[in-house]
């Protein structure tokens, strides 16, 4: 059974994320969907709201998927469940030299989980999870570009 892991912050998830996935699933068996604890970093959900955002998000995938939350090193986590790969998304050129670093840094720490980049559809290309926030902070309807429990979540968060 072949095994990735993708990890992000998911504050929020969006279709984006989602997108991703779903080109996963077409190469891997399973798919973790792993929540970054990051004490540094201020988000707007909590841990707790962000795994269960997620886990309503991909429900439908039927034991394919697990949402779970990490602190560490990844490769140490992917390890440890088993993992061949570290899933990324790339949007842009932009994202791309921080990706490509820190999958450097991740292959010299572990050489056996190999890093795989996937584009998500044109159509979720600009979509980011900060852009989501400040939409929504906004109080603009964000509901084409997350699942609809978000954008309850995120309306509710901002009323």
């Amino acid at each position: 059974m072949k095994i990735a892991v993708y990890p992000g912050s998911f504050d929020p998830v969006t279709n984006g994320h989602i997108d991703v996935l779903e080109r996963a699933l077409e190469l891997f068996d399973r798919v973790i969907i792993t929540v970054a604890r990051n004490a540094a970093k201020h988000t707007l959900f909590s841990e707790d709201q962000r795994v269960a955002l997620l886990r309503e998000s991909v429900a439908k995938y039927d034991g394919n998927v697990e949402v779970d939350a990490f602190d560490g090193l990844i490769v140490e986590y992917a390890r440890a469940h088993g993992a061949v790969a570290l899933l990324r998304g790339l949007r842009a050129v932009s994202d791309f030299e921080y990706e490509f670093q820190m999958a450097l840094m991740n292959r010299k720490l572990a050489v056996d989980v190999e890093t795989v980049f996937l584009m998500p559809s044109e159509r979720y290309t600009y979509l980011n999870s900060s852009i989501i926030r400040e939409l929504a902070r906004l109080r603009t309807d964000v509901s084409e570009f997350v699942p609809a429990h978000v954008a309850r979540a995120l309306a509710e968060k901002f009323a």
